[in-house]
C-alpha cells in the first residue's frame, strides 16, 4: 500500500501558492514558512496547519516526507541543504540556485543523505515542447543545423519594487528568473554548449535592476548546431512571445506563444504531430504572468518516485547544466 506524503513548503509567496494547491492533491502540506509572518500566516490559515518564521523551527517540529523550496533564487542552496541534512527529499523551484558550485553541493548533499532533488522545470510538460522533443528522440527533423531561441516579455519597474527581484546577489539576473526553463529546453533538446558569445545592455531597468534587461547571445553545441538567444523585459506593456525554433535537414519546427505552449509553424518530411492536447493556462501572479503551469505533472512524479522508484522528471545535474550555461552566458558578457 501506498503511503501518503508530507510536504511543507518553505517561501510563501505566490509560487508557494501554486504548490500549497497541488501539493495537497497528491499528499499532506503538514507546515509552511516564510521570514514575513503575514505571508506564511495567510497560506497556513488557508490549509490550516501551523506556520514558523525560520526554516530551522519548522524542522525541529515536523519532519516531512518532502519539503518545496519557494524562497528567492539566491536562497535556494541554503534552503536546500538545510532540508537534505534534516533527512527531507527536496523539490526546489527553478533555478535550482544562481552558481553551478551551490548546484554541486546539493547534488553531494542529496547524495550523502540518501535523498531526491527534484527541480521543477514545468514547461518540459508542455504539449508543443513534449511533442517536438519526441520527434527528436526519433530522429524526424534529421541533422539538426540550428536554432533561434526569443524570449521577449514585459517586467516593469514596479515588478522590481521593494523586494528581492533586480538584486545581483538573490535575483542573480534575468536569465535566472525569467527565462531559466527556456535555456533548460535548449539543454533537454540539443545537450552541452561548446562555446558562447554575448552582448547585454540594461536600456530601461537603470533605477530598478543591478543586472541587464536585454541580451543578445551566440551559441555553439557541442553536437555542431548553432544559434542566438534573443531575449529581453522590454517588451512594451505585455508578454509578446516566447519561442524556439529549429532547422534540421528534414524539418523545420516552431515551439511559441507567449509560453512555449503553441507548436506554430512544423514542416517535418513524413512525420505528422498530429492534434496536440491543449495545454494549461500560464501561470497568472495578478501584475504579470509567468511560465505554464504544470506544476501538478511535477508532483505526480514526486509521488511515482517516492512510492513506485519512478525515474525524476528532472533530476539534480539537468538542473545544474542550466545554472551553468547562464553563468558561461554572463561570464561571457563581463
Amino acid at each position: 500500500m501506498n503511503k501518503e506524503i508530507t510536504f511543507a513548503i518553505i517561501g510563501c509567496g505566490r509560487i508557494a501558492e501554486r504548490h500549497a494547491l497541488h501539493i495537497n492533491n497528491v499528499g499532506k502540506l503538514i507546515a509552511v514558512c516564510d521570514i514575513d509572518e503575514n505571508k506564511a500566516k495567510q497560506l497556513a490559515s488557508k490549509y490550516k496547519i501551523p506556520y514558523y518564521l525560520n526554516i530551522e523551527d519548522l524542522l525541529l517540529h515536523h519532519q516531512p516526507h518532502v519539503v518545496a523550496i519557494c524562497t528567492p533564487n539566491g536562497l535556494h542552496a541554503q534552503h536546500t541543504i538545510q532540508a537534505l541534512q534534516a533527512g527531507c527529499h527536496v523539490v526546489c523551484e527553478k533555478p535550482m540556485a544562481i552558481h553551478t558550485q551551490d548546484c554541486k553541493t546539493m547534488i553531494a548533499t542529496a547524495e550523502q543523505h540518501k535523498k531526491h532533488l527534484f527541480i521543477v522545470k514545468q514547461n518540459r510538460f508542455n504539449p508543443p515542447v513534449q511533442a517536438v522533443k519526441k520527434a527528436l528522440e526519433q530522429g524526424a527533423l534529421g541533422k539538426l543545423f540550428s536554432f533561434q531561441l526569443n524570449c521577449f516579455w514585459n517586467r516593469d519597474d514596479a515588478y522590481y519594487t521593494d523586494n528581492w527581484r533586480g538584486t545581483k546577489s538573490i535575483d542573480g539576473g534575468t536569465l535566472f528568473t525569467q527565462f531559466s526553463h527556456f535555456i533548460d529546453l535548449l539543454y533537454w533538446m540539443l545537450g552541452d554548449v561548446k562555446q558562447i558569445k554575448t552582448i547585454t545592455k540594461n536600456f530601461a531597468h537603470q533605477h530598478s535592476i543591478e543586472f541587464e534587461d536585454t541580451g543578445i547571445v551566440l551559441v555553439e553545441f557541442e553536437n555542431g548546431v548553432i544559434g542566438s538567444i534573443n531575449y529581453t523585459v522590454n517588451s512594451f506593456e505585455k508578454n509578446m512571445e516566447g519561442s524556439i525554433t529549429l532547422f534540421g535537414e528534414n524539418g523545420t519546427v516552431k515551439i511559441g506563444g507567449e509560453y512555449l505552449n503553441v507548436l506554430e509553424y512544423a514542416q517535418v518530411k513524413n512525420y505528422d504531430f498530429g492534434v496536440l492536447p491543449k495545454g494549461n493556462e500560464a501561470n497568472n501572479y495578478g501584475s504579470y504572468k509567468g511560465s505554464m503551469s504544470n506544476h501538478h505533472k511535477i508532483y505526480e512524479n514526486v509521488i511515482d518516485v517516492l512510492n513506485n522508484k519512478a525515474t525524476i522528471s528532472t533530476n539534480a545535474f539537468e538542473g545544474m547544466k542550466t545554472v551553468e550555461i547562464i553563468e558561461k552566458i554572463y561570464n561571457e558578457a563581463k
